[in-house]
């Protein structure tokens, strides 16, 4: 499946199952945190609440339902939840219309 819906905090945008969750929402406006971008810091962390993703191996913890978002690769349709607002004001107002 290359096309699929992602849902990030409510907020439904297009993704695909070749690239990294982080590198598809900063695509389309969404900026979660992040700063090392290989799984090591873990500040990109949100909860998978549906769907399935392939995640690489990383040395931050991740929780029950956690991944992260800069080493997770959507497998299908996938819904999110960081724990911070994500959602430039722009992008929420196209996307709940």
């Amino acid at each position: 499946m290359s096309q699929l819906t992602i849902t990030v905090n409510g907020i439904k945008v297009h993704g695909n199952s070749r690239e990294p969750l982080l590198v598809q929402l900063e695509k389309v406006g969404i900026q979660p945190e992040y700063q090392c971008r290989n799984g090591m810091c873990g500040a990109c962390r949100c909860k998978l609440q549906t769907g399935a993703v392939d995640q690489q191996d990383s040395m931050a913890f991740v929780g029950q339902n956690e991944i992260l978002s800069c080493c997770s690769v959507p497998k299908s349709n996938i819904n999110v939840e960081f724990d911070y607002h994500v959602v430039p004001e722009t992008l929420a107002e196209v996307s709940n219309s």
